[in-house]
Order: C-alpha cells, then structure tokens, then sequence
C-alpha cells in the first residue's frame, strides 16, 4: 500500500509561481507513475503532469512551458513547479501514484486529498 500527501498549495497573484509538493509512504518502491491532476470548480478532474520512473513524461497542453514536474523517486517524492500562473489555474490540486500496469491502462491507484491552488489578484 502507498499513502501520498501533498503540500504547499494557497493563495498566488496571476504571473506569480508555487510549488506543490508530494510524499509517498509504504511500498515507494512499486511506485512506477508520479503525477498531479486538478479538478476547478464545475468541472471534471485532469492531467496536469505526470512522468514514470521510464523518464515517460507528460503535460496538459495549457501548462507547457509553465509547470515543470520533478522527482526524487527513490525517496518517493515529487513536486510541481508552476510558473507565470494564471486565473484558470485555480483548482484543487491532487497528488497521483500508479503501478506500472495501471499506468498503461490509465489507472491511478493512489491519490492524496488535493491542496487548493487559488490565483487571483
């Protein structure tokens, strides 16, 4: 079993930058996909970012070149450094964990309980 928690979501104005933070514990090991979605108000949940310990890595198409994600897999952890944010940012932000076998078929076996990303002036 893994339990990941993120961290470091709040308040930022449009243009400024957070960085979101997630820790894995348990079977880190058996951690093959890292990544983060959000769900904004209304709306359904999606991909912000994921990558795998293959170096596979993806971004939505509204954040590329803005938001950057980054590991440390053998410590089970990984961040989301969002930059140049904007309004349509705001979203609860959920941390992601899969095996490798989910992975390829687009499951997500573990998610945190979302930190709230608000970017509004």
């Amino acid at each position: 079993q893994v339990q990941v928690v993120e961290s470091g979501g709040g308040l930022v104005q449009p243009g400024g930058s957070l960085r979101l933070s997630c820790a894995a514990s348990g079977s880190v090991f058996a951690i093959y996909a890292m990544g983060w979605y959000r769900q904004a108000p209304g709306k359904e949940r999606e991909l912000v970012a994921e990558t795998t310990t293959s170096d596979r890595t993806n971004y939505a198409d509204s954040v590329k070149g803005r938001f950057s994600i980054s590991t440390d897999s053998a410590r089970g952890l990984w961040n989301l450094q969002m930059n140049n944010l904007k309004p349509e940012d705001t979203a609860v932000y959920y941390c992601s964990a899969a095996h490798r076998g989910s992975y390829y078929n687009k499951v997500v076996d573990y998610w945190g309980k979302g930190t709230l990303v608000n970017v509004s002036s």
